[in-house]
């Protein structure tokens, strides 16, 4: 069985080298390391909202240990992040993956909210580019426009070497600019 991501990249998945194959494999995954997570104080209240519907983490830092767990069954993957800060706090970033169809994906962070994107394999790189969040109830899905929330997403994952990669999360509004970042280089088992 392939993998949700696999699938969106459809023949793009050979152009992949072994780290982000191993990544983004079928099956359950865990990995490890460390991510650096920034963003301008103005940011600060808004996110703290965001956190309680469980969006994104509300708190900087540097070489944040953070563990990745992800399972896959019934066409879904579950993501389990565990960040660890240096004195010792801990935050969870938890979502669910689901296929939007094609090359697009869509995130959700709870029940209602998501942000679909679209995946792309260039130059041995994983890109995501966010298309729109979304607003689900029931079977409805309410588009909500990137800008009006907190901006445009992009995600690009690297290969370091055989078992590293780097990745780096960025959002950016038309008017504030870079608003959110998160980046951070893992370990996978290949």
């Amino acid at each position: 069985m392939k993998s949700l991501v696999q699938q969106a990249l459809g023949e793009g998945w050979y152009e992949l080298p072994p780290a982000l194959q191993a990544h983004y494999r079928s099956g359950d995954v865990t990995e490890e390391g460390y991510m650096d997570i920034e963003y301008p104080s103005f940011m600060q209240w808004y996110l703290n909202v965001l956190r309680l519907f469980g969006a994104l983490v509300n708190r900087r830092g540097r070489g944040a240990v953070t563990l990745v767990e992800r399972s896959q069954n019934h066409g879904q993957q579950h993501w389990k992040r565990t960040i660890r800060y240096p004195n010792g706090e801990v935050a969870y970033f938890n979502s669910l993956l689901i296929s939007a169809g094609g090359d697009q994906l869509i995130e959700f962070v709870n029940p209602f909210l998501g942000l679909q994107m679209s995946v792309v394999a260039h130059d041995g790189m994983v890109q995501y580019s966010g298309v729109r969040f979304v607003f689900k109830i029931g079977r409805i899905v309410i588009s909500i426009p990137e800008w009006l929330v907190l901006g445009h997403t992009s995600i690009k994952e690297s290969a370091l070497d055989e078992t590293h990669y780097a990745m780096d999360f960025r959002l950016t509004h038309p008017l504030f600019g870079q608003v959110f970042r998160y980046s951070g280089v893992f370990k996978v088992d290949v």
